[in-house]
C-alpha cells in the first residue's frame, strides 16, 4: 500500500513540473540561467526573448553611427569586404567575430550585429553599424547616430 502511495506521489510530483514547462515556458529559461551560473535576478545577464540567447549587458548608453555607402567593397580589419547590406559592425575593443545585441531604448527595436571591423574613429562614438542594421532599428533614418544599448550575445554556455 505504502509502494503505491509512493509511486503515485512520484507520478503526480513529475507530472506538475513536466506540465510547468509547457505552461510556463520561461521556468526552462530561467533554470537554464541558473544552471550555468547566472543569477535570474540581475538584469546584467538575462536570455533575449526573440533569439531565446544569453545576453550580457556591455553598455548601458552609447553613440552608435553607421558606415558610409563610399565604404562599400573596402577591406575591413579582419579581412573581409564590408557591405553595408549585412548585419555588421565595428568596435574599437571588441573580438572579431563577437555577436552584440544593439537596442534602441527609444523604440525598443533590436538587431543583432557581428564585429569585423574596427572603429569608430570619431570622439564620443562607441560603435559603427552596416546601413542596414541602423535602419533596422532606428525611426529616423535621416540621422546618422543614436544613442543605443549593447549586449554581448553568448551562443553557447
Amino acid at each position: 500500500m505504502k509502494k503505491n502511495i509512493t509511486i503515485l506521489t512520484t507520478f503526480f510530483v513529475l507530472f506538475i513540473i513536466a506540465s510547468s514547462f509547457i505552461i510556463f515556458p520561461n521556468v526552462r529559461e530561467s533554470l537554464k540561467a541558473t544552471r550555468f551560473g547566472y543569477n535570474s535576478q540581475s538584469d546584467s545577464i538575462r536570455i533575449d526573448s526573440i533569439s531565446g540567447k544569453i545576453v550580457k549587458l556591455f553598455k548601458d548608453s552609447v553613440h552608435a553611427s553607421y558606415y558610409h555607402d563610399k565604404f562599400n567593397g573596402r577591406k575591413t580589419a579582419s579581412g573581409e569586404r564590408f557591405d553595408n547590406s549585412k548585419l555588421t559592425a565595428a568596435h574599437k575593443k571588441l573580438k572579431f567575430g563577437t555577436q552584440v545585441l544593439v537596442t534602441n531604448p527609444v523604440n525598443n527595436k533590436s538587431i543583432i550585429v557581428r564585429i569585423n571591423d574596427r572603429g569608430p574613429f570619431v570622439k564620443g562614438r562607441e560603435i559603427d553599424l552596416s546601413k542596414k542594421a541602423f535602419t533596422a532599428i532606428t525611426h529616423n533614418s535621416r540621422r546618422g547616430f543614436l544613442e543605443v544599448k549593447l549586449e554581448i550575445v553568448q551562443d553557447s554556455l
